[in-house]
């Protein structure tokens, strides 16, 4: 019985070691365009959806109503379509060169069959390796709770919460950028992503 413990610790050791040895030697597949190792994707959904459903809120703290829609319109074209899109509208350069590439979130059902507790908890804390940061830093959670709502009922939000959806500039960002020294609300100090994308593109221009 001893040995066959031994020989089960053993075995398990060697495999361990077999795959510290495959990353370590430059083996696995790390850039946008290689192919991926076996069940990485299997096993990446698994480990996401196990921790979301331990930790994701299970009670919404606000209405999903036209207001919440509204304002979670104009947070989405701040910080979220650069890289999950508009409706009617191809995602960005940017998001087409990420992997996994970003769910566009107005094409299909999105996430409208996600509890929005699970939304939430990926906007609060991010999905690490994917490219999805964390906001739980940069807005408040009424913002993101606006968003997951928004977003839950992708497929049924008004023409007047459509509008809010549209491009308002004709450079290709995601939202109108607030104006110098502005901070986000709840979060004195945090920048949004669509002023750093407008400082980046700025910075571009020929001179």
């Amino acid at each position: 019985m001893k040995g066959f413990v031994a020989g089960i610790i053993i075995g398990v050791f060697l495999v361990a070691l077999a795959l510290l040895l495959y990353f370590l030697s430059g083996r696995a597949p790390t850039a946008v365009e290689d192919k991926p190792m076996p069940f990485e994707r299997v096993l990446a959904n698994g480990a996401l959806d196990a921790h979301v459903k331990k930790e994701m809120p299970t009670s919404v703290p606000i209405a999903a109503d036209e207001s919440a829609f509204l304002a979670g319109a104009q947070v989405y074209q701040e910080h979220c379509a650069i890289c999950h899109a508009l409706p009617n509208l191809d995602q960005t350069p940017l998001a087409k060169g990420m992997f996994p590439k970003p769910p566009a979130l107005f094409k299909g059902k999105g996430v409208t069959d996600d509890p929005a507790g699970e939304t939430y908890w990926k906007i609060a804390n991010g999905i690490r390796l994917t490219g999805m940061p964390e906001f739980k830093h940069t807005l408040n959670d009424t913002q993101m709770w606006q968003v997951a709502l928004l977003l839950g009922n992708a497929n049924k939000i008004s023409d007047a919460v459509k509008q809010q959806l549209k491009p308002p500039n004709s450079w290709g960002g995601a939202g109108p950028v607030p104006p110098i020294g502005t901070s986000v609300p709840g979060k004195p100090g945090r920048v949004p992503i669509s002023r750093l994308r407008l400082r980046v593109r700025v910075a571009l221009l020929p001179g």
